[in-house]
């Protein structure tokens, strides 16, 4: 996923364009880190402290100039605009984040509004319309058949969550004024992986194969996860 988000970072912004990004529910911070690397000004917002203390850490291993270019905010996506102006960040980035929401409308207009025009709003999602596939390759058959029509699931932490369909994103995207611009599957072939699993022999091929899914019909309709990219009109 990094990939695709560079690959539309690149096709946004100049090179070289030193890029103000919001990183909400950043979680231990990866993401922020490697966009402060490659020269980005960050901003990570999260509301969980155990993960905020695990991201503070992981910055102070960091050179001074990667770790001057990263700021951490203890704080809820719903109010970023308690922290931030509008049209304060080129990029604003989602990822893992709307499943936790019940009603995601409104934190997605707020993110929106943060956004400089043609800036790029990236949301990592469930798949709603694939909800079906890990227990359907599980051979779990009930879950499979219940999952047809509904966005609700239990992730593998065992929480209560919600997906969110492709469509239904797309149309909220456009009345919030973040208009999609590109999707991509995410996990199509490895979504049943188990967790901790070694690293296969041949994971180059296996990260090119996800790769080639996640930007084809029909493989990324199923991936389990939906990559969705939003430019600011």
């Amino acid at each position: 996923m990094a990939r695709q988000l560079d690959e539309q970072v690149a096709a946004r912004f100049p090179v070289g364009q030193r890029l103000r990004v919001l990183d909400v529910g950043m979680g231990q911070g990866t993401q922020a880190l490697r966009l402060a690397r490659a020269g980005h000004q960050v901003t990570g917002l999260e509301q969980d402290a155990k993960m905020l203390a695990v991201a503070r850490e992981a910055l102070a291993a960091e050179p001074e100039g990667i770790r001057g270019r990263v700021r951490l905010i203890e704080g809820d996506g719903r109010e970023t605009g308690v922290h931030f102006l509008p049209g304060s960040f080129d990029v604003v980035l989602c990822h893992g984040v709307l499943m936790y929401v019940e009603e995601p409308d409104a934190l997605l207009a707020g993110l929106a509004r943060m956004l400089a025009p043609g800036g790029l709003l990236s949301l990592l999602v469930r798949n709603a319309d694939a909800l079906a596939m890990r227990p359907g390759l599980s051979g779990d058959w009930s879950s499979t058949l219940a999952s047809f029509d509904t966005t609700a699931y239990t992730n593998r932490l065992g929480l209560d969550v919600r997906a969110d369909r492709l469509a239904t994103l797309t149309s909220t995207l456009a009345g919030i004024g973040a208009s999609l611009h590109a999707w991509y599957g995410v996990r199509v072939f490895t979504d049943t992986a188990v967790d901790g699993a070694a690293v296969p022999p041949d994971l180059e091929s296996l990260l090119a194969a996800e790769e080639r899914a996640g930007r084809t019909d029909p493989y990324r309709q199923v991936a389990a996860l939906l990559h969705l990219c939003g430019v600011r009109g």
